[in-house]
């Protein structure tokens, strides 16, 4: 399983890696959820951790359209 990540770490990703997690992250829950309605899931912390970690990424994407963090997209 994949570790929760921080929102420091997403502020350093391009929009284009951000929005690949994003993808990998709903594919994993997707899993999850199957796992879970399928009694074979033994740690449903681990739902939990990927919701919050989608949403932490959405935060950081936000938080770029609205400009209070800076892109490091546009620097290029």
């Amino acid at each position: 399983m994949a570790k929760t990540v921080t929102a420091t770490e997403l502020r350093g990703l391009s929009r284009d890696e951000l929005n690949a997690k994003v993808l990998e992250l709903k594919e994993e829950l997707f899993g999850l959820r199957f796992a879970a309605a399928t009694g074979q899931l033994e740690t449903h912390g681990r739902l939990r951790e990927a919701r919050k970690d989608i949403a932490r990424i959405y935060t950081v994407l936000q938080e770029r359209n609205l400009g209070i963090v800076p892109d490091p997209d546009e620097d290029k």
